[in-house]
C-alpha cells in the first residue's frame, strides 16, 4: 500500500547512480517527474571503475546516440576529456568511432552535480534490499533503514551484486575499487522469480606515471581535426598524451609460471567472462603462438599520478603482478599503487525483458546496464536513458518505445539482449549491426534527435541545431551541381576540366574539411551537414541497398505477434513454440532472430497472424 508521508513518495525510483542509473534519472526528471535516486554510494556516481576512457569502437556510437536521445554522457565525456581520438580513421565512415580519454575525477564530479542541482532528482546513499510488488505491479522499494514507493521502479545496480573481488588467493566481498557491494537485493530479485546469473569481468593495476621511463614507450597523440561526442559541445584541445607499448617473451614466462595461481584455475570464479576484454594470462593461453602483446599506458586524470595499463588485466597475486609489470621494457621500476583485480557479480537473464527494458513479469519494473549482462560504460547508458524514457512514458500512459535494428545501435543492442540474451558480458560491436554504414556516429541526431523532440527530451538548443544541420544539409544537396573552380580539380586529380562539386566529390578522397577551406561552395554551411553529403556520395550504392533491406525489416518489425501460447499454433515445431514461449516477441521480425526459429516457422507465425486479422 502506497504511503501518504510524501517525502516517501515519489514518481520513480532509480536504484543505482552508475551510467545506466544515471542517464534513466536525468529521462525521468527531464519529463518533470520526481525520481528518488538510491546509491550504495554517493562517492561512485558515474565512477569510471575500469577504464576511465568514453567511447571506442561502436561505443562511441553509442555514446552519440545516446546524446541524440538528450543523455548526458557525451556532454560529461566532452567536459572531462583529456584526450580524444578516432579509431579506425584509416577505414570506412560505417566503423569510425570516437574515443575519449577523461578525468575519472573531473567526469565524477561533472554527473554527481548535474544530478544534485536538478530540481526533480533526490539523492539518497542507501543500500536496497527489496523490491516492494502488489498485484504484479511494482510499488517502490526497501532500503536497511526506509521503504520509498513509486509506481516506476529502475535497477541499474551495475556490477554491485554479491560481487566479489579476487587477486591471487584473496577473494573480498566488495564491490569495485574498494566500494561496499549490495548483500540482499539479489535474495529480493530470486524471491520475485528472476534466474540469476555469475558475471566476471577484471581491471589492470594502475601504476605509478613517476616510477615509468616513458622514453621507452610509444607516443600516442590525439586526433585534433575531429568533432566531439555531443552536439552541444564546443571542440576542446587534447590535454595530455597516452603511450603504446608491448609485453615480452620475459612476460609471459612469469605468466606461464605462474598460471596455477589465477583466480579461476584456484576455483574463486565461476562466472562467465568477457570474451572481447580478456586478462593477460588468457591472451598468454589462447594466443601462444604471439611474441608480445600491446597494451596502452592511459592517465587516470590531469591530476594523479596514476596511470591505467589498458590490455594487461590479470587476477594473478600481488607479488607475481609485480615481477610481470617489471619486465616490460620501461617499466623496469614500476610501483604500483592499485593491484589488479576479478570481479564476479549477480546479473540477470535478459530475456525476462521486453524491448522496452519493462520486466515481463512486474509491471513497472525495468532494468538497466550490467545487471542485464552487458559489459562498458557506454552499454550501460544507452540501456539508461531507454529505461528511463519508457518509465517516464508508462507514467504519462503513452505508448512505450521499442528502438529497432534499423534504427539505431542501441536497437542492435537491446534486441540481442531480449530475444537472444548472452552468455557472457555482452559487448557492442560494429559487426552486430546489419545497416552499419547507415547507422553511422555522424547522423545519430538525424535519425534520434526527432525521437528526442517526440518525447520531450529536447532542448532548444538541441532542437535549434538540428533544425540548422538538417537545413544546411538540404542546402549542400543543391549546391552540388555548382561548378568547382578549375585549379583545385588541377591541383587534386591532376587535369584541368569541369566538374560539378557532386562529380569531384565522387572522384576525390578530399576531406569535408579541406574541401570547404578551399571553395566556396558550401560557404556558411556547417561542417557535420557536408560531412553527411559527402558520405552518402561516396558510398551511396551501398547505403541504397542497405537501405531496401532496412525497409524489409521494418516491414516484419510492423506485424505484430499477439498469440498468448504458441504451442497451439498449428504446423510450429516444438523446439520454435518453447523458444517462442520463452521470449514472447511482439513481432515477426523479432521471432525470425530468436535461436531455434528457423524460416519456415516464421512463415508458419506470418500466416497464423494474418488469420488472427481476419
Amino acid at each position: 500500500m502506497l504511503s501518504t508521508n510524501k517525502d516517501n513518495c515519489f514518481d520513480a525510483i532509480v536504484v543505482g547512480a552508475g551510467h545506466a542509473g544515471i542517464e534513466a534519472c536525468l529521462a525521468l526528471s527531464r519529463k518533470g517527474h520526481r525520481t528518488l535516486v538510491l546509491s550504495i554510494s554517493l562517492d561512485n556516481i558515474g565512477y569510471l571503475a575500469c577504464n576511465p576512457s568514453i567511447g571506442g569502437t561502436a561505443k562511441g556510437h553509442l555514446v552519440c546516440e545516446v546524446d541524440a536521445l538528450g543523455g548526458e554522457m557525451g556532454r560529461a565525456a566532452d567536459s572531462a576529456m583529456l584526450q580524444l581520438r578516432m579509431l579506425n580513421s584509416s577505414k570506412g565512415p560505417a566503423v569510425q568511432s570516437l574515443r575519449a580519454q577523461v578525468d575519472k575525477y573531473a567526469y565524477h564530479d561533472y554527473m554527481k552535480s548535474t544530478l544534485e542541482n536538478d530540481d526533480n532528482i533526490v539523492l539518497r546513499q542507501a543500500e536496497v534490499k527489496r523490491i516492494l510488488v502488489e498485484n504484479g505491479k511494482a510499488v517502490g522499494v526497501e532500503t536497511m533503514q526506509q521503504t520509498f514507493y513509486a509506481k516506476a521502479v529502475i535497477i541499474a545496480t551495475g556490477v554491485y551484486l554479491k560481487s566479489e573481488v579476487i587477486t591471487g588467493t584473496v577473494k573480498e566481498p566488495k564491490g569495485p575499487s574498494s566500494f561496499a557491494r549490495s548483500n540482499l537485493l539479489s535474495d529480493s530479485l530470486t524471491r520475485l522469480g528472476f534466474t540469476l546469473r555469475r558475471f566476471k569481468t577484471g581491471t589492470p593495476a594502475r601504476v605509478k606515471r613517476g616510477t615509468i621511463d616513458l622514453s621507452k614507450l610509444e607516443v600516442q597523440e590525439g586526433d585534433d581535426d575531429i568533432y566531439s561526442f555531443s552536439t552541444l559541445s564546443d571542440k576542446k584541445a587534447n590535454k595530455m598524451i597516452c603511450y603504446l607499448g608491448y609485453t615480452n617473451a620475459v612476460t609471459h614466462e612469469i605468466i606461464r609460471q605462474n598460471l596455477d595461481k589465477t583466480a579461476r584455475t584456484l576455483g574463486l570464479v565461476s562466472g562467465a567472462g568477457a570474451r572481447y576484454c580478456p586478462s593477460i594470462e588468457d591472451k598468454i593461453v589462447r594466443f601462444s603462438d604471439k611474441e608480445r602483446h600491446q597494451f596502452f599506458l592511459e592517465p587516470e586524470g590531469e591530476n594523479t599520478q596514476e596511470m591505467y595499463v589498458q590490455g594487461i588485466s590479470t587476477s594473478l597475486p600481488a607479488s607475481v603482478q609485480l615481477d610481470m609489470y617489471r619486465s616490460i621494457e620501461g617499466f623496469e621500476r614500476v610501483e604500483i599503487m592499485r593491484d589488479a583485480y576479478a570481479i564476479e557479480y549477480d546479473c540477470i537473464d535478459p530475456t525476462e525483458l521486453f524491448p522496452t527494458l519493462m520486466s515481463k513479469r512486474i509491471e513497472g519494473l525495468f532494468f538497466a546496464g550490467q545487471i542485464n549482462g552487458t559489459s562498458g560504460y557506454e552499454e550501460a547508458a544507452a540501456q539508461g536513458i531507454v529505461a528511463g524514457i519508457n518509465a517516464a512514458l508508462m507514467l504519462e500512459n503513452r505508448p512505450l518505445i521499442i528502438f529497432g535494428r534499423d534504427n539505431s545501435y542501441i536497437g542492435v543492442l537491446i534486441d540481442d539482449l531480449v530475444t537472444k540474451g548472452t552468455d557472457e558480458p555482452y559487448r557492442m560491436m560494429t559487426s552486430r549491426s546489419e545497416y552499419r554504414l547507415c547507422l553511422r556516429q555522424d547522423n545519430a541526431d538525424m535519425r534520434l534527435t526527432p525521437i528526442a523532440i517526440e518525447v520531450g527530451l529536447a532542448s532548444d538548443e538541441r532542437k535549434r541545431r538540428f533544425e540548422r544541420k538538417k537545413a544546411d544539409i538540404a542546402l549542400a544537396e543543391e549546391r552540388l551541381k555548382a561548378k568547382v573552380d578549375g585549379a583545385l580539380v588541377a591541383e587534386t586529380i591532376g587535369e584541368n576540366i569541369p566538374l560539378t562539386a557532386e562529380q569531384f566529390i565522387r572522384r576525390t578522397s578530399i576531406a569535408p574539411s579541406e574541401f570547404m577551406s578551399k571553395s566556396d561552395i558550401f560557404d556558411g554551411l556547417c561542417v557535420p551537414a557536408v560531412r553527411d553529403v559527402f558520405i552518402r556520395l561516396r558510398y551511396e550504392g551501398y547505403i541504397v541497398r542497405q537501405e531496401k533491406a532496412r525497409k524489409e525489416l521494418a516491414r516484419l518489425e510492423n506485424m505484430p505477434l499477439f498469440i498468448d501460447d504458441y504451442s497451439k499454433v498449428k504446423g510450429l515445431r516444438t523446439e520454435a513454440a518453447e523458444k517462442l514461449n520463452k521470449i514472447k516477441p511482439l513481432t515477426i521480425g523479432q521471432a525470425s532472430r530468436i535461436s531455434g526459429v528457423n524460416p519456415a516457422d516464421v512463415n508458419v507465425l506470418i500466416l497464423s497472424s494474418k488469420h488472427d486479422d481476419k
